[in-house]
C-alpha cells in the first residue's frame, strides 16, 4: 500500500507540473458482475495538448491516473488517450497500463492490467465537459487468470 500512495503522489506532481486538466469519475466497476461489483472514484490528468502530436486523427495525448473501489481495490496508470471534437460533441478513446491491487475488491489475475476506455460527452463551455465513459480493465492473459471488469462513469474535465 505505502508502494501504491508513493507512486500516487509522483503521479500527481508530474500532472499538476505540466497538467492540462483533470477528469473526475464516478461509477460502477465490473457492473456485469453482480458478485463482485463496486462503486468507484478515478481521477485522470491529461498532460497539455499543445505540447503533443496532433494528426488527420485527433490529438494524442499522455495521461496519467488512479482508481480506488470501495472494497479498496486501486489501480493507477499511464497511458494515451486521443480527442475528436465535433462541435460540442466529443470522443476520446485511451488505452492506458498500470499497477492494479486488489484489495478486498475483484480478483483480476496480475498486478499489471490494462484499460481500454472510450468517453463520449459534450463540452460546456471553452474549459469543461461532461461525459459518460466504458472501459475495461484485462491483463491480457498474462496472468493464471483473466476475468477482465466491465465499468461505466460519468466524468466530469476541467481544463486548467
Amino acid at each position: 500500500m505505502k508502494n501504491i500512495f508513493i507512486s500516487l503522489l509522483f503521479s500527481l506532481w508530474v500532472s499538476i507540473a505540466s497538467g492540462q486538466g483533470i477528469a473526475l469519475s464516478t461509477g460502477m466497476l465490473d457492473y456485469s458482475d453482480d458478485n463482485k461489483r463496486s462503486g468507484f472514484i478515478e481521477a485522470t490528468y491529461s498532460f497539455d495538448q499543445s505540447k503533443f502530436l496532433e494528426t488527420t486523427l485527433g490529438k494524442f495525448v499522455p495521461i496519467t491516473g488512479a482508481m480506488l473501489t470501495q472494497d479498496n481495490a486501486s489501480m493507477l496508470y499511464v497511458g494515451m488517450k486521443v480527442n475528436y471534437e465535433i462541435g460540442n460533441f466529443f470522443i476520446s478513446p485511451s488505452f492506458a497500463p498500470g499497477y492494479y491491487d486488489k484489495g478486498n475488491g475483484k480478483d483480476l489475475g496480475n498486478n499489471l492490467e490494462f484499460k481500454s476506455q472510450i468517453n463520449l460527452g459534450w463540452n460546456i463551455g471553452k474549459e469543461s465537459n461532461l461525459g459518460l465513459s466504458y472501459s475495461h480493465i484485462s491483463n491480457a492473459s498474462l496472468g493464471d487468470k483473466n476475468p477482465g471488469a466491465n465499468n461505466i462513469a460519468f466524468t466530469f474535465f476541467r481544463q486548467y
